[in-house]
C-alpha cells in the first residue's frame, strides 16, 4: 500500500491505513487484504494499484484480473452474507469468522464492526492460526474506529482515487 493514498486523509483513516500495512507487511503468507463495508464496498485494501489496474481491466474486457483486492472484497462480501444467511438458518448467534483452506491458498473473513468484514487472502503455505491471530488483532484496534463517519471518508477516497486515475 502506498502512502500517497493516505494524503489528505483524518488521522483516524491514516491510522486504519498503516494497521492495514502493518497487518500485510508483519504476516508471512498474506498476498491481500481487503476491508469491505456491510454494503459490500471495498472500503480498504492491502494492494491500492492492483485496484486501479482491475478497474481498468474491466473496462476493457468482461472479466478482471484474478486476485485483486476488487475481486477479493467481492468474494468477501458474498461469504460474509452466505455465512450470515447461514447463521440465521442455525439459530446460532453472528458470525465471528470464516476460513476456507484450498490446496493453492486460504481465505480468511472476520467481522470488524456493523456488517463490516476484513478479508485476507493468504498463501498456500501460511500458517491459518498466526493470520487469524493477527486479523483479530486488526479487528480489536479497528472495530471502534470504524465509525459511520469514517466509513463515508474511505469511500470517498477510493472513489476520488479511481476517478483520478482515469483522467
Amino acid at each position: 500500500m502506498t502512502a500517497t493514498g493516505t494524503v489528505g486523509l483524518s488521522s483516524e483513516a491514516r491510522n486504519l491505513h498503516w494497521l492495514l500495512s502493518n497487518l500485510v507487511e508483519e504476516v508471512p503468507g498474506i498476498l491481500s487484504v481487503a476491508v469491505v463495508s456491510s454494503d459490500g464496498l471495498l472500503l480498504l485494501s492491502s494492494d491500492d494499484s492492483r485496484n486501479t489496474s482491475a478497474r481498468d481491466a474491466r473496462s476493457t474486457r468482461r472479466t478482471g484480473p484474478r486476485g485483486s483486492a476488487a475481486d477479493l472484497a467481492t468474494v468477501v462480501s458474498g461469504i460474509g452474507s452466505l455465512t450470515v444467511g447461514a447463521s440465521k438458518l442455525m439459530d446460532f448467534g453472528p458470525v465471528k469468522h470464516t476460513m476456507v483452506a484450498m490446496d493453492e491458498g486460504s481465505l480468511f473473513v472476520m467481522a470488524i464492526s456493523d456488517g463490516s468484514l476484513l478479508g485476507v487472502h493468504g498463501s498456500a503455505d501460511c500458517d491459518m492460526s498466526v493470520v487469524a491471530y493477527h486479523m483479530a488483532l486488526f479487528v480489536g484496534r479497528a472495530g471502534h474506529v470504524l465509525t459511520p463517519e469514517l466509513r463515508s471518508e474511505l469511500r470517498q477516497s477510493l472513489e476520488n482515487e479511481s476517478t483520478g486515475s482515469r483522467r
